[in-house]
């Protein structure tokens, strides 16, 4: 007769980590399970350590991570793409330069940063403060219609 040994795996996603206790036959199941759980569209329940419940934003798009640092005031002081990139990743959010320099770009458009310096050297800076008008982080209305509708307004 086999044992029902039980393992004990760790896993790490973005924000989030889980450990999963279970016996080693149905390890596979149970992580299977979780990694589907963590990537599908529902909005997960998350308890702090204090006890506190909140509501999980889901995924993040980069620009909607950009506009929190944003509100946090993060962008008081000029930032160059590798800085806003670093504290992304910091953050345990890795996305691709190229995606935070879009985001960056399209931020600068609405006027929300200010862009200074040199082709390939630029720093990005607050334009305006964070009590200002917030713009719409998620929603089924993308970034460049936003662009659109402004300039339509013009």
């Amino acid at each position: 007769m086999s044992e029902n040994k039980n393992v004990t795996v760790k896993l790490k996603k973005g924000g989030w980590e889980i450990e999963i206790t279970c016996p080693s036959e149905q390890l596979q199941k149970a992580v299977e399970s979780v990694l589907t759980s963590l990537t599908a569209n529902s909005t997960p329940m998350i308890i702090t350590s204090a006890g506190e419940k909140s509501q999980s934003t889901g995924n993040k798009t980069c620009r909607g991570l950009i506009l929190e640092l944003w509100e946090e005031s993060w962008f008081n002081e000029a930032r160059s793409l590798s800085e806003v990139h670093e504290e992304l990743a910091r953050r345990g959010f890795h996305y691709d330069r190229t995606a935070v320099s879009h985001s960056l770009t399209d931020l600068v458009r609405e006027n929300v940063l200010f862009r200074q310096g040199n082709m390939r050297n630029y720093s990005y800076i607050q334009k305006r403060p964070t009590d200002y008008q917030k713009p719409q982080v998620e929603g089924s209305v993308s970034s460049s219609t936003v662009v659109k509708k402004e300039s339509e307004q013009n």
